[in-house]
């Protein structure tokens, strides 16, 4: 295919995309579910036959994902639900994995090795489709930032899996031990790699001045870390993750203006927004109907299989979380499961099988078909399900914190703006201290509005009244910063270890008594 027809075909998917993007919204379709739909059909049209190269999504499409969903990750908020994140993303992977790979053995008669690597390509959630439905239907905070976290994490998971199978498939054999090793080896290597360069991008960003200069040095580390992971046989999608993280909460928060930050994290949702969009067209261009239906019992045992390994993980591993941190309430946990949608990374994953592999062409098709019906029929009914949970909890109390917290949060970035420009000498000072003013009432208007209404929810703390879990939440991140300095206090010897658990013990239980957000 030469570049004049490449140009052609992209026009042609784009102005789909388009298409898509108008309908869906008039029927109430999922963006994401209706790109699949409208991929079915295309291919037909085309003289060429286009479709998901593996290569393409994993050293390209997954780390633009992963590492704008790292820069937008906001670490206070992931410390507090790593927790249930760390236990759906790890040993909840591994389970599913390992149930999904025993109903398929059974049912289909697979050998271990393709139904593990099958196992581990339908454990791995891809919550595009929710996220789009959170955009529209407000839902808690705390379980958003678990619903991301998972994916987050769960994606290099299941690459770190996926590869370590492949490895035992291709030398015949390998031991426990020597299992264990080479996962830790993969993991914290690419920890270790996203740690070093991760940070190393952050004094070269700070002398950028230039945005669009920063962008590309943003492209560079999310492409680059990826490939220097990968290159030192470590995992990329561990070491894109841990420095998008670095990047986001460390590099864009320090002396970066308004215009650049606004500017990076608009290019990159931009740019998260165009590769799902090619993605789900292209997942739609990869599926054959005519194999569909020849493969649909077993497709529909895949279903079952996954199914069966999501929820006896996610409502055993959550129902242990009371033991040792707020509890997940059963409502996010019906969401958490039947939410659990199939996307780009389990397709490239199935086209990844190793060529010699006994009937990858039966698992290929037997992993799209189980996409396409989670894509279709889970991603219709997910916005229905999300509404009929009742899980949004958006009082008119509630609209009027956020009001006043947008108010308080406006304020205070003009004003810091203001600060910025004085001393660079843009603005005179006579007309700086006319604007801040200004910009002070407004501030001043909304902290005391704001702590009228905190002082009203402290003297009614015995109530059952949920209509200020929002201030909750800002109360939540006060006592994680006081357990933060306590913990490095007692590691720098400063405080005994005696005071420092006495009182972690206490803001715990503070922490505890807060609703959820």
């Amino acid at each position: 295919m030469n570049v004049t027809e490449l140009v052609k075909i992209s026009i042609i998917l784009l102005l789909v995309a388009t298409g898509v993007a108008l309908v869906s919204r008039r029927l109430r379709v999922p963006y994401v579910t209706g790109l699949v739909l409208a991929g079915l059909p295309i291919t037909e049209l085309l003289s060429y036959r286009i479709g998901l190269d593996p290569a393409l999504v994993l050293n390209l499409f997954l780390p633009i994902l992963i590492f704008e969903a790292g820069i937008n990750t906001d670490v206070s908020r992931l410390r507090s639900t790593f927790k249930p994140i760390a236990l759906l993303a790890l040993p909840g992977a591994v389970i599913s994995s390992g149930i999904i790979a025993v109903v398929l053995k059974l049912g289909l008669g697979l050998a271990w090795i393709p139904a593990l690597l099958v196992g581990v390509i339908l454990a791995n959630t891809d919550t595009v489709s929710m996220i789009a439905v959170f955009k529209e239907i407000p839902v808690p905070s705390r379980l958003s930032t678990i619903v991301e976290g998972e994916t987050l994490f769960n994606d290099a998971a299941a690459l770190v899996s996926f590869n370590l199978i492949s490895q035992v498939y291709s030398t015949g054999s390998i031991t426990l031990l020597e299992g264990i090793q080479q996962l830790l080896f993969i993991s914290l290597g690419g920890c270790v790699v996203g740690l070093v360069l991760g940070y190393l991008s952050i004094p070269v960003f700070a002398r950028l001045d230039d945005p669009l200069s920063s962008l590309l040095l943003t492209v560079a580390i999310a492409l680059g870390t990826f490939q220097v992971g990968q290159f030192l046989g470590v995992s990329g999608a561990v070491a894109v993750v841990v420095a998008g993280l670095i990047f986001g909460n460390l590099g864009l928060s320090r002396n970066t203006s308004a215009s650049s930050r606004i500017t990076l994290l608009s290019f990159w949702e931009y740019a998260s927004f165009t590769v799902n969009t090619f993605i789900f067209l292209l997942i739609g261009l990869e599926i054959n109907l005519a194999t569909f239906w020849k493969t649909l019992p077993a497709v529909l045992l895949a279903v079952l299989a996954y199914q069966a390994g999501r929820i006896l993980t996610v409502y055993p591993l959550l129902a242990t979380v009371r033991w040792f941190d707020r509890p997940i309430p059963l409502r996010w946990q019906h969401l958490l499961f039947l939410g659990n949608i199939k996307g780009s990374l389990s397709m490239a994953l199935a086209l990844s099988l190793p060529i010699g592999l006994p009937g990858r062409d039966v698992l290929i098709a037997l992993v799209f078909g189980s996409v396409l019906v989670s894509l279709v029929g889970q991603g219709l009914s997910l916005p229905w399900l999300v509404k009929r949970l009742k899980l949004s909890k958006f009082s008119a109390t509630q609209q009027q914190v956020e009001e006043l917290q947008a108010q308080l949060m406006t304020g205070k970035a003009a004003q810091d703006e203001l600060d910025s420009l004085l001393k660079t000498g843009v603005l005179p000072k006579s007309v700086y201290e006319e604007m801040r003013s200004a910009y002070q009432v407004r501030v001043a208007g909304a902290e005391k509005s704001l702590r009228d209404l905190y002082n009203r929810r402290v003297d009614n703390s015995d109530s059952k009244n949920n209509d200020l879990s929002k201030l909750d939440a800002i109360r939540r991140r006060l006592l994680l910063a006081e357990k933060g300095v306590l913990s490095e206090a007692l590691r720098k010897r400063i405080l005994s270890e005696e005071i420092v658990q006495v009182r972690i013990q206490s803001i715990d239980e503070q922490l505890l008594q807060l609703d959820d957000d």
